[in-house]
């Protein structure tokens, strides 16, 4: 491989790469408060409504990310006769995806604090906004922190799935590079992207559980 051709895919690879980022970050930011509303909703004391988010939790859940994307993309189309944008789609149906296992993380932290702490806040006069901001909160998100963590190196990973909808993404840039150069390398190089994007990842979560370790 000239150093000419190497150069332009790593450029390409580059270009594929901040799209990848651009899709995990938006997905981030839609599908953290979405799981909050999620899981209000999973956590309903009104029956109806509980059942209702408790169903489309577990169809989410239990249907292939791949064919939700597919879902998300052509079918506004076909009742609407206008689909959605490429990008806006992959977003959307990410999002959504993220949102249910996040609502069920979020649902799992909350329901492990002991019900001694709700009636000591309680008896030592605090609100439910108190008690849930300043003793409840703060244990969930500890929690939560190792299973949030795995969820996002993940998503790193599934960013590769918008592909299917034409979304040109780094494993896209890859697969058309390699391809095109007969080449594997491309490929690898990919693989290295990953690596370094999770380790990132991985790295970050572990300061935020460090700075969180304070139930020793």
């Amino acid at each position: 491989m000239t150093g000419e051709k190497l150069l332009l895919m790593l450029k390409n690879m580059a270009e594929g790469t901040v799209v990848s980022i651009e899709v995990f970050f938006l997905t981030l930011l839609f599908a953290i408060p979405l799981a909050i509303f999620l899981c209000a909703g999973r956590r309903s004391k009104i029956n109806f409504v509980r059942w209702i988010f408790t169903g489309f939790i577990l169809i989410i859940r239990g249907t292939p990310l791949m064919l939700q994307l597919i879902c998300v993309y052509f079918i506004p189309g076909q009742i609407f006769g206008a689909s959605l944008d490429r990008f806006v789609a992959a977003v959307v149906a990410l999002a959504i995806n993220y949102a249910c296992y996040f609502a069920e993380i979020y649902r799992g932290g909350i329901e492990a604090i002991p019900v001694g702490q709700y009636e000591a806040s309680k008896v030592l006069g605090l609100s439910k906004i108190q008690t849930f901001f300043h003793i409840v909160m703060p244990q969930v998100i500890k929690r939560i922190m190792p299973a949030m963590g795995n969820e996002v190196i993940t998503l790193v990973k599934d960013t590769a799935l918008v592909q299917v909808i034409g979304v040109v993404e780094l494993l896209h840039v890859s697969k058309t590079t390699s391809s095109r150069m007969f080449s594997t390398v491309p490929l690898f190089v990919a693989g290295i992207f990953y690596f370094v994007m999770n380790g990132v990842v991985s790295f970050i979560f572990s300061r935020i559980e460090k700075k969180l370790d304070y139930y020793k």
